[in-house]
């Protein structure tokens, strides 16, 4: 089944992901080919071939690199995926955010610059979805 172009990032899945469950840190480089599913705090930069979800709950101190990013959460440092990027009403974020599409959330904050590598400018959105990115 060929997967459509307006289906939502969070609704894809690729597998079971890493958890970074909320309580728990992580400090230091991630370099990964799999998804990653963060609730509680990476202080560091990444390189993962997968997607990276930031929860509300999550905080992210360092730069993500990433296929695709879905961000509900707080990030200090610049965002660039190869894929496409999905910023939630709740996100905060402080830094560049870079992606082939970027699609922003009525309420998200974004203190940088938004570039998109793809033909398409940034897009904003409602969330109607009640469950937690």
């Amino acid at each position: 089944m060929a997967e459509s172009r307006l289906r939502r990032l969070s609704d894809r899945s690729s597998g079971p992901a890493t958890l970074i469950s909320e309580g728990c840190t992580i400090s230091g480089h991630i370099k990964s080919s799999g998804d990653f599913h963060v609730s509680g705090g990476v202080e560091g930069d990444c390189e993962i071939d997968g997607a990276v979800t930031l929860t509300k709950k999550g905080r992210w101190y360092g730069s993500i690199a990433a296929g695709h990013v879905i961000v509900a959460g707080h990030v200090d440092g610049d965002i660039s995926a190869t894929g496409s990027i999905e910023i939630m009403d709740t996100a905060r974020i402080s830094g560049a955010v870079t992606g082939k599409a970027i699609a922003v959330a009525e309420g998200a904050v974004v203190e940088g610059q938004m570039m998109t590598t793809g033909n398409t400018d940034p897009t904003e959105f409602v969330e109607k979805r009640q469950h937690e990115a």
